[in-house]
């Protein structure tokens, strides 16, 4: 295997590709899967975080804002193929 060190193309020596090795297995690359659920849920904690200030102490939170945000926080439950990540659509925004 071959490694660039100070803009020079080298072979790797038993040691360097002993240690890229471990790392890969320790780090393994995420499936399909992986990444499409870890989109979906970063889209929920935007979206979440967009209505947190719906829920301070100075708030009276709509019982439709509630709804809103438990189907938020469950939008990833029984998510477990691509298809079904890919399939999945977020509620309804609820503006208060």
């Amino acid at each position: 295997m071959k490694k660039v060190d100070n803009g020079v193309i080298r072979d790797m020596t038993a040691e360097e590709l002993a240690e890229y090795n471990q790392r890969i297995a320790e780090n393994p690359t995420p499936s399909i899967f992986e990444i499409k659920l870890n989109n979906l849920r970063e889209k929920r904690n935007l979206l979440l975080s967009q209505t947190d200030w719906t829920a301070l102490s100075d708030n009276t939170m709509s019982d439709a804002m509630k709804t809103y945000r438990q189907q938020l926080r469950d939008a990833t439950e029984g998510l477990d193929t691509v298809e079904k990540v890919q399939a999945y659509e977020f509620p309804t925004e609820v503006t208060k």
